[in-house]
């Protein structure tokens, strides 16, 4: 029977290390996402550029069915950030924002989802595994979301842009048109 106990104290005690190591990895990563240079955030780069398999976020809809499911998971919305339940600005300056939102999400899930590597590496098989998978799964739906939504809010932006492209060479030809006249 003390064995068993021992044993039985052994997996409590690896499983309390592996949920502490796993949530002092999050708030690290919350806080450097919070701390880092909005640079790091900068949709331009390369780590937030649609890959051609994304199909700009086609893939997402087509093949994960995103639609179906993405507005069922929380949303954290920190003090004075976005929601994607109250999109009303149609300004660029808030699109703009707002895709930086994106690329900071992303960039949070994605850095959270290497402590799934820590956990394989710390523990035997199974708990590694099962520990991976738990975290995998709370991290990768709301990268794959962030993603999927800067797609569809970089589309957004351009139609704006364009528009007002537009409107500028309408209003051009209609003062030079009464220039003329």
């Amino acid at each position: 029977m003390l064995k068993e106990l021992s044993v039985f104290d052994s997996i409590l005690d690896m499983l309390l290390w592996d949920v502490m190591i796993v949530a002092a990895w999050h708030i690290v990563v919350f806080i450097a996402c919070v701390k880092l240079p909005l640079s790091t955030f900068d949709a331009s780069k390369g780590r937030y550029q649609p890959m051609m398999w994304e199909k700009g976020g086609r893939w997402y809809k087509d093949k994960l069915k995103i639609n179906l499911w993405k507005d069922h998971l929380p949303q954290h919305i920190g003090k004075g950030g976005f929601s994607k339940e109250h999109f009303t600005g149609v300004s660029l300056e808030y699109l703009d924002q707002f895709i930086l939102e994106t690329c900071r999400g992303e960039w949070m899930h994605l850095s959270n989802c290497l402590c799934a590597v820590v956990m394989l590496l710390l523990n035997p098989l199974f708990p590694g595994l099962l520990f991976a998978f738990l975290i995998l799964l709370g991290n990768l739906p709301f990268a794959m979301i962030q993603r999927y939504n800067r797609f569809r809010i970089q589309t957004v932006r351009r139609k704006i842009i364009r528009d007002q492209a537009a409107l500028q060479k309408a209003q051009k030809e209609e003062d030079t048109n009464t220039v003329a006249v």
